[in-house]
């Protein structure tokens, strides 16, 4: 398996993993399921400041993450959102681990201090479309909880909690170095 930056071409590729979270799960929020402009879209955008990457596996792409920008006030430029979906099938293999591994290196390369997760929780345990898996994983990563939203998503006719989680990666100097972009 390798790990690499993300490329505008990948996007069908990445939506067919990402598509079955947002038709069969609330793991995502969205609805609908974007199309394949948009979602190039998207990693150009992110890709203009930060790191997108993808797992691949004998050609095939497995999984992918991201970070974001955080808030736009430039305060918050020391913290960045993360996102992580990998294909169904290979889920428990440690590919999110490393995804995640590499994505930290891309973001303290950056001069990122925080990275933050933002994550649906269920408000039932036999929730049929998500299960607190993704604050399990994100725990073993080393986040720590530090925030609960109540019933603040709404999908598949039920009401869901957000919660988000955050780790430390920096040492939080004073005066900060300057976040700069990503570079591969």
């Amino acid at each position: 398996m390798i790990i690499r930056t993300a490329a505008a071409s990948d996007a069908e590729g990445l939506l067919a993993i990402y598509a079955p979270y947002v038709r069969r799960t609330a793991i995502t929020f969205e609805y609908d399921v974007p199309s394949a402009r948009e979602f190039r879209h998207r990693i150009e955008s992110t890709l203009e400041f930060y790191p997108y990457l993808v797992a691949e596996e004998e050609g095939r792409l497995v999984g992918y993450a991201y970070a974001g920008r955080f808030q736009p006030r430039e305060a918050y430029d020391w913290a960045v959102e993360t996102s992580i979906y990998l294909d169904v099938d290979v889920r428990g293999r440690g590919i999110g681990t490393r995804l995640h591994a590499e994505l930290e290196r891309a973001c303290r390369s950056m001069n990122v201090q925080n990275m933050d997760a933002c994550i649906a929780a269920p408000r039932e345990a036999d929730d049929p479309h998500l299960t607190d898996a993704s604050i399990g994983f994100h725990e073993h990563l080393g986040y720590r909880m530090v925030g609960r939203f109540e019933q603040v998503g709404y999908k598949f006719g039920r009401w869901y909690d957000m919660v988000w989680m955050e780790r430390l990666i920096g040492d939080h100097a004073t005066p900060a170095s300057p976040v700069v972009a990503y570079r591969g």
